[in-house]
């Protein structure tokens, strides 16, 4: 896909969970197409990283491919991108990073939540302290930061929060309750949000991912080298009631990233309280 490397210029956004996978992906996108950018983690390591990294490095873009001079001049990806801990859990901090965001690079324009976490294990198996954890990242952290976010959007009179979520929390998955019902919710929570900002001109979107090439996604791959389990989830799993991918192949954080920052663009300027299914029809959009 080509870039826009102006088409965020001027426009300020705030990524949770940029370390590493979908966040770091959405974070380069951004960041590419001329926003200023305060990427936060938990772990605040990778964040770092990227914000610091060399703006020629080709791990900056999909397949290697450069994207022209800007790169390495004044101002460049590199430049635009603030690195910051944050644990979303947290209402105090993630209104500290709210406002720091605003102090240090404007009015916010752009939120995304992508700060998450996986437990996979049967209801059975699921402690008190797994379920909480899940939910408290998956669910209220999405509520943290797009509470901060929209009171100071809708005042302005704009804006846009893209929430991803996961196409788990429109079909049933063994083993992943905890992680499924946290993004249902965080799915509904944005919708709401998103009817009752609209009227200030803030729009409120999901984006669910299938399978994707991420640290989360190959934690699952326990005793396989990664082409086989690729490829099994690729071809599904008819015992444990999963079909495959139509498209044939598992997703790259760059697809996910290509989706966030559609959806957070003028060419998405029609568009709220909508979930963006981006699984190569993994669900067969049931």
């Amino acid at each position: 896909m080509t870039l826009s490397p102006t088409e965020f210029t001027g426009r300020n956004a705030l990524v949770t969970g940029a370390g590493r996978g979908i966040g770091e992906a959405v974070v380069r996108a951004l960041a590419d197409r001329g926003a200023r950018v305060l990427a936060t983690d938990l772990h605040a390591d990778g964040v770092r990283r990227l914000a610091g990294e060399d703006p020629g490095d080709p791990r900056r873009h999909r397949d290697g491919e450069r994207r022209g001079p800007d790169d390495g001049g004044p101002g460049g990806p590199r430049e635009r991108v603030v690195a910051r801990a944050l644990d979303v859990r947290d209402p105090a901090a993630v209104e500290a990073a709210v406002a720091e965001a605003e102090d240090t690079l404007g009015p916010l324009d752009i939120a995304v939540n992508v700060a998450g976490v996986l437990h996979s294990a049967p209801v059975t198996g699921t402690t008190d302290d797994v379920w909480a954890d899940t939910f408290a990242v998956n669910t209220t952290g999405v509520f943290h930061v797009s509470r901060a976010a929209a009171r100071r959007m809708a005042a302005r009179g704009g804006g846009s929060i893209v929430t991803v979520a996961s196409n788990a929390a429109g079909i049933p998955r063994a083993g992943l309750s905890a992680y499924a019902a946290s993004k249902a919710a965080a799915v509904m929570f944005t919708k709401c949000l998103g009817l009752e900002v609209a009227a200030h001109g803030v729009r409120c979107n999901t984006v669910s991912p299938g399978s994707t090439l991420t640290d989360m996604q190959r934690a699952l791959w326990t005793g396989d080298d990664e082409e086989a389990a690729a490829r099994r989830v690729i071809e599904g799993d008819l015992a444990a009631h999963r079909t495959g991918i139509p498209l044939g192949r598992i997703a790259d954080p760059a697809d996910i990233a290509d989706a966030v920052v559609f959806l957070a663009s003028d060419r998405a300027r029609h568009i709220t309280m909508h979930d963006l299914y981006v699984d190569g029809g993994a669900t067969l959009r049931a």
